[in-house]
């Protein structure tokens, strides 16, 4: 009967491989590709996994580790320079990055636990002290201020203040909106027309209180005009204008 042997989980291949090498004790720039290439496949013959993603993933690294060994058996290929290369050497950076931001992330791991045990303690001052406060250094506040630049300072805010103000606008008071109800003026000036029958037109505008009241009569006799109820009559220009009413 097999016993059961549960295998460490891994990120990726790369954390797998960066396990074997420090457990073999090895060093990193002199990989023993051979050794590493067989404890590397029987990982991944032990694994069991549903997702192929992830033994894609370590089955693409797997050939990798094989392509590297066919290459250490060949004779070693010479760059433009001369020198050896080694087929070891993209592996051995990727390693070598891996390794770097792994312990980085250690790194902010610890970082974010130690700072969760962090304890501030509220400051507690004495009343006395709290509500202290250093007097004031007159002469060191004022500097060399003197009179003439304080006037001088106070008639410049004047001088824009005045600036702000429009010159037109600021000669007239507020204007309010004068309500005046139409239908109750249109009935005051039937009644005054039908009363008097016969009158002058500025006769009736004196008789108004408002330059609002004088529009609104205005407007009113011009509707009355519309509907015939008076008639206007003027004998020569610049002469009063006189109001009928056409009932009369």
């Amino acid at each position: 009967m097999a016993i059961p042997v549960k295998l460490e989980a891994f990120e990726g291949p790369l954390d797998l491989l960066l396990h074997l090498i420090e457990k073999n004790k090895i060093d990193i720039y002199d990989i023993p590709i051979v050794e590493i290439t067989e404890q590397y496949l029987d990982y991944i013959k032990q694994m069991e996994t549903d997702d192929m993603n992830v033994m894609s993933e370590f089955l693409v690294m797997a050939a990798t580790l094989i392509d590297i060994k066919c290459r250490m058996l060949l004779p070693k290929e010479v760059d433009e320079e001369g020198v050896e290369e080694d087929p070891r050497a993209e592996l051995v950076q990727k390693l070598l990055e891996y390794k770097m931001y792994k312990y980085m992330s250690l790194e902010l791991r610890d970082r974010q636990v130690d700072a969760a045990k962090s304890l501030y303690r509220e400051q507690k001052l004495p009343p006395e002290v709290a509500l202290y406060k250093p007097p004031l250094d007159y002469e060191q506040l004022i500097g060399d201020m003197t009179l003439n630049r304080l006037h001088d300072i106070f008639k410049a805010i004047i001088r824009r203040q005045e600036d702000k103000i429009d010159p037109i606008r600021s000669r007239y008071g507020n204007i309010e909106k004068e309500e005046i109800d139409m239908d109750a003026k249109m009935l005051y000036v039937e009644a005054y027309a039908r009363e008097h029958g016969h009158f002058s037109f500025r006769r009736l505008l004196e008789k108004q209180s408002s330059k609002m009241e004088i529009i609104v009569t205005f407007l009113v006799v011009l509707e009355l005009m519309k509907t015939s109820k008076i008639t206007i009559t003027q004998e020569r220009i610049f002469d009063d204008i006189m109001i009928t009413w056409a009932e009369s």
